[in-house]
């Protein structure tokens, strides 16, 4: 008998900025922003959720952000613009933000957290890989991923994260639109986008009039301040149904399916602890994982406005984060070919 191959999985996303769409007077007044990123994966197979083998290329990345009525963005807290691109955030650094951590890689592989600062304003994030044990059963191990300023080819960081800045007059409530979404544009969905997430830090706020140093240094160890958004709760693909089933023994259902419960990964996990898969839990290792209660969460077919938080009048420091979530049950083996859009839109009108 011939010896089984393992096959390296790549997934490649080419990013597309889409047009601009119209909508209603009242509502161009109050859009704050608007982040498009599209994808197209490619692959063939590989293991389920972190291994070495199992990476995201991101040839192109082309981030768009828009904003209208009294409402101001910038990449460095100093040049306020209606709308801001990818190529600005990068060039932040090497303009008026020397001490900026813009992190958008070439290539992204699965992670997972819990949403815990770790006393910079960054996310604890976790790149994990598995294994099997003497007994043939898959474990998983962990290790802390340390964003850096970096893009491209250059970069080794595992997810995208970068900073901007909002100016406003007055407070204003912030939300999320039914506009924002994070959807596949294949024939049949694979199931990578159940398994996205997004999140904003509010890192602080001050005055207008103050220095560009305080104003860019404002940063936050409050996990209050923290927003994830997982989009697509009451979806699932046959794969993830039972992935859900066979490895962490939850039934689930292919749609209008109730919001799944995960366990992030909050600390480094050794091969010596022989942590398998299905008791990557909070309840089994409280040191190890915890439960995650994402601030935002919304159904495929979503059709309402989400109220983020209030945003002080001034200038708020906000990071945002992207990456794919490991613990996440539709995060298995066949969820990585296919065409994938994020959109981000944002309002201070609540509907």
């Amino acid at each position: 008998m011939g010896k089984k191959i393992k096959t390296r999985k790549i997934v490649k996303y080419y990013v597309y900025e889409e047009e601009e769409k119209e909508v209603d007077k009242k509502k161009i007044a109050y859009l704050l922003f608007l982040l498009l990123l599209t994808g197209v994966l490619l692959s063939t197979s590989t293991y389920a959720w972190f291994t070495t083998n199992r990476v995201v290329s991101v040839n192109t990345l082309n981030v768009k952000v828009q904003a209208e009525g009294s409402l101001e963005i910038s990449v460095d807290g100093t040049n306020w613009k209606p709308g801001i691109n990818q190529d600005e955030i990068i060039a932040a650094h090497t303009t008026n933000y020397p001490s900026s951590t813009n992190q958008l890689p070439s290539v992204i592989e699965p992670v997972s957290t819990n949403g815990a600062l770790d006393g910079t304003g960054f996310m604890q994030m976790y790149l994990g890989e598995v294994k099997s044990n003497d007994n043939g059963d898959y474990i998983i191990t962990s290790k802390k991923s340390i964003e850096t300023e970096s893009n491209g080819d250059t970069s080794d960081g595992k997810f995208v994260v970068f900073d901007i800045f909002l100016k406003t007059t007055e407070a204003k409530d912030l939300y999320l639109t039914n506009e924002s979404k994070i959807t596949y544009n294949g024939d049949t969905s694979t199931g990578t986008e159940n398994a996205m997430r997004v999140a904003f830090i509010i890192e602080g706020n001050t005055s207008a009039g103050d220095s560009l140093a305080s104003i860019q240094a404002l940063r936050t160890s409050d996990v209050n301040n923290v927003y994830i958004w997982e989009p697509n709760y009451d979806t699932h693909t046959p794969n993830g149904v039972t992935n859900a089933r066979d490895v962490y023994g939850i039934t689930t259902s292919l749609t209008g399916a109730a919001r799944l419960t995960y366990d992030g990964v909050i600390s480094e996990i050794t091969e010596a602890e022989n942590i398998t898969l299905g008791n990557a839990k909070a309840n089994n290792y409280p040191t190890k994982f915890a439960t995650v209660n994402p601030k935002i969460t919304t159904p495929t077919a979503n059709g309402a406005y989400q109220l983020l938080f209030n945003l002080q009048a001034g200038i708020t420091k906000m990071r945002v984060y992207l990456w794919l979530e490991g613990q996440d049950v539709d995060c298995e083996n066949n969820a990585s070919v296919g065409d994938l859009a994020f959109t981000l839109q944002f309002s201070t009108n609540p509907s």
